[in-house]
């Protein structure tokens, strides 16, 4: 990883869809340079895909969450019992397995508080070996840099 690399992956970051003459512009490549050089940053799996940022507001997804999660049991059943039921629910954006005094934090999106109300009862509330759920609720995101 040189620093052109460094530099397309920081203008990447920044705008996904920049056309590639406007990135080799910026990075100080040519046009075919800079294209073999993101090609290359695809195949090596650096670049793993692009994506839309979306407005959870203007889709009606307004509430934001992060919740830890603590189980009963720290046994590999215990932990994959769980990620199925979260992967099989639209609210849980992101989940993440962590060290420290819960096994899991979540990032979750609903509608309002009483979706989420209904999500942590209704989901969260009936998986099995679930001990412990703590709602960190964001109230403005300063700075947010996922894609």
């Amino acid at each position: 990883m040189d620093d052109l690399n460094r530099r397309i992956l920081r203008e990447l970051i920044r705008d996904g869809r920049i056309s590639n003459l406007d990135l080799a512009d910026r990075v100080g490549l040519s046009p075919s340079a800079c294209l073999r050089r993101v090609q290359e940053l695809e195949r090596s799996g650096v670049i793993k895909g692009y994506r839309a940022v979306l407005d959870g507001d203007k889709l009606g997804l307004g509430f934001v969450a992060y919740v830890t999660v603590g189980l009963s049991q720290h046994s590999k059943a215990a932990q994959e019992a769980f990620e199925r039921a979260v992967a099989r629910a639209p609210e849980v954006r992101e989940c993440h397995n962590v060290t420290g005094s819960v096994e899991y934090l979540l990032r979750v999106e609903a509608a309002d508080l009483a979706a989420y109300k209904a999500f942590h009862t209704e989901v969260l509330g009936t998986v099995p070996g679930v001990n412990s759920i703590t709602s960190l609720v964001v109230m403005g995101s300063p700075k947010d840099e996922r894609a």
